[in-house]
């Protein structure tokens, strides 16, 4: 999806329980996924969450 001002809305899920947690806006420019280490409510402790489709 995109956004008004030159970004895209990207999901982030989990590593280890692969629950979509966060959506988060990722710059248009940028070819490489998104990884970033955030609080998963269903691990109940931080893990890595990879952008997804």
């Amino acid at each position: 999806m995109k956004n008004k001002k030159g970004k895209n809305k990207v999901t982030l899920a989990c590593s280890e329980c692969f629950a979509r947690n966060y959506i988060v806006n990722k710059s248009l420019g940028t070819t490489e996924k998104l990884e970033l280490k955030k609080y998963c409510k269903s691990c109940n402790k931080i893990t890595l969450h990879k952008e997804t489709k």
